[in-house]
């Protein structure tokens, strides 16, 4: 045969050409540079993002704004911002498949260090409100566009591995911000106002790093796609060919919506998203009420175990993606789903001896299934269902119908009684385990 095959046998998959030692070691620093540059990016935002969090515990002590800003209106605020994030996240994600993740991304940290100064140094509702909706719109630009930019220096067979590892990033901020900025607010200055200004601070250093070390995409370092050679859509029809023209925002979207797996994970992350931002926006507050002997800073600090479980969930499960079940993302997500539905079920009854290290322990188990299936869904299994041209799109889609229900998360702390709301969510998460389990084989769309 002219191609060196035999009759009836499949001709080998291609592979991309072998590269110098010194091509490859550039496209290995590039990787990394990349990786560690996201990484820091969407961490960084945390440390604005969790400012209002930590300022709860003072804002509902302190008299002079305690009468406005009580713990209903604190939730309603909470709302508005969360509701602009799911507004931004179907926006942000198109624009970076359009535009490139670099301008969407410095805009949006920009944003954010302003509305983070302009709280800290205010105490009126009307305020409050506005700077939080802009927080929300310039926090949204982070998942979606920095996602897109750090996969698309990893090819697929190892995108599970690096895109958990890379998951830590919010775990992270999760677990780093909230005692750092308790320090800052209750411990140098003794006020709830100094949380937003150390977040504020700390962003716009994150912000100059990113704008000094930042790429869009290998071709803008003079290196090929990962994946440009040898890869086909899991339909089994090749992958476009290099002079085919790019599809319009549009048409990406159009296909979006067409499919089915974009869809299960959107309706997923909307019923998975209240807890962990409930968690995560009234965890001080939570802790405070189950355990009323701990002090300001001690309520901020037990929920670090929430975040630290959740630093190590996202790297576990991408390895067991990717290893134990050939880059499916789906029967690690269930699994965790499972274990993150007993947990939240058994919280009330488990906090309830007013052991603080039952709540330690409580909520890192939470914390690693949560985080484990929260990795997947918007992230790694996003990605896959996207492919390379639509995977801003579709992670901006999934992460803004997971906003969608993260609104949920921050308003009903305020309305509803602690057993309310943790059984509520553990009715959540068995339902989004049920919703995934018939996608038990996907693999991804451009494996």
């Amino acid at each position: 045969m002219p191609d060196g095959t035999r009759p009836g046998v499949a001709p080998a998959p291609l592979r991309p050409p072998a590269t110098d030692p010194a091509s490859a070691r550039r496209s290995l620093r590039w990787r990394w540079q990349i990786f560690a540059v996201t990484w820091i990016a969407y961490a960084g935002f945390y440390f604005v993002r969790q400012a209002f969090s930590v300022a709860k515990l003072g804002i509902l002590d302190d008299p002079a704004v305690n009468h406005t800003l009580t713990s209903h209106t604190l939730g309603l605020i909470d709302a508005v911002y969360l509701a602009a994030y799911a507004v931004g996240q179907f926006a942000w994600g198109s624009w970076a498949d359009r535009f490139g993740p670099r301008v969407v991304v410095i805009g949006g940290m920009a944003g954010a260090v302003v509305a983070s100064a302009v709280i800290g140094l205010s105490t009126s509702l009307v305020v409050f409100g506005v700077a939080m909706a802009v927080q929300g719109l310039a926090q949204s630009t982070g998942w979606a566009p920095l996602c897109k930019n750090v996969t698309s220096f990893v090819p697929v067979r190892e995108r599970g591995r690096i895109l958990g590892l890379w998951c830590t990033n919010y775990a992270f901020g999760g677990l780093a911000a909230p005692p750092f900025l308790g320090w800052w607010a209750y411990s140098v200055f003794d006020s709830w106002h100094a949380a937003f200004l150390a977040g504020s601070a700390t962003l716009a250093v994150v912000l100059v790093l990113f704008v000094v070390f930042q790429h869009n995409e290998p071709a803008d370092v003079g290196l090929p796609r990962p994946d440009a050679q040898g890869t086909t859509a899991e339909s089994g029809g090749a992958a476009p060919e290099p002079d085919e023209a790019p599809l319009t925002s549009r048409e990406i979207y159009r296909e979006i919506l067409r499919n089915r797996m974009v869809l299960t994970l959107s309706a997923a992350y909307f019923l998975l998203k209240p807890a962990r931002y409930a968690l995560l926006l009234w965890g001080p507050v939570i802790v405070s009420e189950r355990l009323p002997e701990v002090g300001k800073l001690e309520a901020t600090l037990i929920p670090v175990a929430f975040g630290v479980a959740g630093v190590l969930a996202p790297m576990t499960v991408g390895w067991i993606s990717d290893r134990l079940f050939s880059s499916r993302r789906v029967p690690p997500c269930v699994l965790s789903l499972g274990l993150l539905t007993v947990m939240l079920a058994a919280f009330v009854p488990l906090t309830a001896t007013g052991s603080t290290w039952t709540m330690v322990g409580v909520l890192a188990v939470i914390g690693f299934g949560l985080y484990a299936a929260d990795a997947l869904i918007a992230g790694v299994a996003a990605v896959d269902s996207g492919g390379t041209a639509g995977a801003g799109t579709a992670i901006g889609f999934v992460n803004g119908c997971g906003s969608v229900g993260a609104i949920l998360g921050g308003l009903l702390p305020g309305f509803l009684s602690t057993t309310a709301l943790f059984y509520g969510f553990a009715a959540a998460a068995a339902l989004a385990g049920v919703v995934m389990l018939p996608h038990w084989n996907r693999t991804a769309v451009t494996a």
